[in-house]
């Protein structure tokens, strides 16, 4: 058999029957075209024993809170064994619409891994949010002609609310998703019993958002119940960490073929230095997992469930997506191959980025439309006020009650969100408990869903100021102490990401995080870009106030007025 590379006296796993097998790899015009064949072959690469596996696969990830570009994003998780990630998009979709979804399409052709999509479900995320566009049916539906072979379904349904009481345009999405044969994704934090049953009969396929080992056996097996298939996203991010909880999933022989690894959120730094998938393998095996099960997790699953077939296993037909291993267990990589090519140094040195043209670039560049903010806007002193609960390692918030001004003694300080894409300078103001930053202000432009400006501070004087710099970014990360600029990250791309180089990118985030000085357990950035969700957690805050997460409602000024305490 002809051949253009033959990798020998390797280990290759068997994903089907997760196992390593001795044997040769043989590749052609970037396929697997036969293992353990005879061949003919000039190159041939001796691996001396060392382990192959399938190319790593992120099932849930939004590439613009990684706040790069994807296209460097691209070249750091290639070296880490990623050869396809499926990206939700809704980041940039609540800024700047469909435009977003077709920058985003265009950005990500031609780079050492494989972008696939999910059509954000929730532009929107609910009927409270302010962001810039929406999405309905019809627009969803739009979205899928953009690329029928890169989108893959309909990105997770949050609001499980209107999937429960039968929303006619949600109900929709889901459906027309149905038709044409793709995915579903869900978000359903702490669904359970018949709201649950509800949900996923509706047509939802997964879930991202469990945070305990009963939630999640739950969910799959209430789909079964309802002869419906089922797969448990298991997140580890930046921000959300789920792994220590769910790994029991891993080597469960009754779930373990309806589990993957996800990140949902991946800030640069922790991608460069801690790995993208490889990192979730390796603590997995460290917390018990099997190693062949945690990398079958990895792959084959993701495959399986976005019906990739080309992807996702070392077998006839499947592309040449492969990582070489020194150590199982470790996770130590030695090289990774796309598509049958070497992806190294090198190799990525001599990428170029993909043009878009001049009136989409020009529309997602400049997403920030706002007159400069005033002490005025933000001040409420001695008006009650929610306080809003942070929970280290979790993206979850509490309700604390309320409050009428800062009490640094006791971790409270001021959190304002403000509506900047459409000039309504609406201000939600509200107090957050358990950050624990001192002195000073912190403030971003990357705020789910909506991306708003949110910022959270010790005095009202740095809040304004960290909200005005920004503005003039047209969008960044920001750290002001004694009405000083101490630090800032630009963030011009639809006020999410940079160009920038990943190295200065990260330094600044380095910085960043010093500068802000906060409690353990907390990614300052990360935890406060979450603050304005609201389908998460208790309370959270959007520009038009306070919302009740469990009562699906806005909080008043006269409920707060009225606040007598739990």
């Amino acid at each position: 058999m002809k051949c253009d590379l033959v990798l020998i006296n390797g280990k290759y796993l068997d994903v089907r029957e997760r196992i390593f097998k001795d044997g040769n790899i043989l590749i052609s015009d970037g396929k697997i075209i036969g293992i353990n064949n005879e061949y003919i072959c000039d190159k041939v690469i001796d691996l001396n024993g060392k382990y192959i596996v399938p190319g790593f696969i992120d099932g849930h990830i939004h590439l613009e809170s990684s706040i790069i570009s994807p296209f460097n994003f691209s070249k750091i998780a290639a070296l880490h064994g990623t050869t396809a990630v499926i990206t939700d998009p809704h980041e940039i979709a609540n800024v700047c619409g469909i435009d977003g979804l077709k920058y985003m399409l265009k950005k990500t052709e031609n780079l050492p891994i494989t972008v696939y999509f999910m059509v954000p479900s929730c532009v929107p995320a609910t009927e409270f949010d302010e962001s810039a566009y929406t999405l309905d049916s019809n627009a969803v539906l739009e979205c899928f002609k953009l690329d029928n072979d890169r989108i893959l379904g309909l990105a997770e349904m949050m609001n499980y609310p209107g999937v429960i009481a039968g929303n006619t345009d949600v109900l929709r999405k889901i459906d027309e998703t149905h038709k044409l044969g793709k995915r579903v994704d869900g978000h359903a934090p702490g669904l359970r019993g018949e709201d649950l049953r509800k949900y996923i009969s509706a047509g939802i396929e997964s879930d991202h958002e469990c945070s305990t080992i009963d939630e999640a056996k739950e969910k799959i097996d209430v789909a079964r119940s309802l002869n419906q298939e089922f797969y448990i996203m298991i997140r580890q991010g930046t921000a959300a960490k789920n792994l220590e909880a769910l790994v029991g999933l891993i080597n469960d022989s009754n779930y373990n073929n309806n589990v993957m690894f996800v990140t949902d959120d991946k800030h640069p730094e922790e991608l460069k230095y801690e790995g993208h998938i490889d990192s979730i393998i390796r603590k997995a095996v460290s917390l018990g997992a099997r190693c062949e099960d945690a990398y079958v997790a990895a792959t084959y699953n993701a495959s399986k469930y976005f019906k990739l077939d080309d992807f996702g296993r070392i077998e006839e037909n499947c592309n040449a997506d492969l990582v070489i291993l020194d150590d199982i267990n470790l996770v130590n990589i030695s090289s990774v191959y796309k598509n049958g090519k070497l992806i190294d140094e090198e190799y990525i040195s001599g990428l170029i980025e993909n043009k878009v043209d001049y009136e989409l670039e020009n529309k997602v560049v400049n997403s920030i439309h706002m007159r400069e903010v005033t002490l005025e806007d933000i001040k409420c002193d001695g008006v009650n006020k929610q306080i809003i609960g942070l929970v280290p390692g979790e993206l979850i918030t509490t309700n604390c009650g309320i409050t009428n001004n800062y009490d640094l003694d006791n971790d409270i300080i001021k959190a304002v969100v403000i509506e900047p894409h459409k000039g309504t300078m609406h201000t939600g103001i509200a107090y957050i408990k358990g950050m624990g930053l001192k002195k000073g202000a912190v403030g971003t432009t990357v705020a789910h869903d909506s991306h708003c400006m949110i910022l959270a501070g010790t005095n009202d004087l740095d809040i304004v100021k960290a909200a005005n710099e920004i503005a003039k970014t047209q969008g960044g990360k920001i750290y002001v102490e004694d009405g000083e600029v101490k630090e800032i990250l630009p963030l011009p791309i639809a006020n999410l990401m940079t160009n920038d180089d990943p190295k200065v990118v990260i330094e600044k985030m380095k910085k960043l995080k010093e500068l802000a000085k906060v409690n353990d357990g907390v990614d300052v950035y990360m935890n406060l870009s979450f603050v304005s969700l609201p389908v998460i957690g208790d309370v959270r805050l959007l520009p038009s106030g306070a919302f009740d997460v469990k009562n699906w409602k806005m909080i008043t000024q006269e409920e707060l007025n009225d606040y007598k305490g739990a």
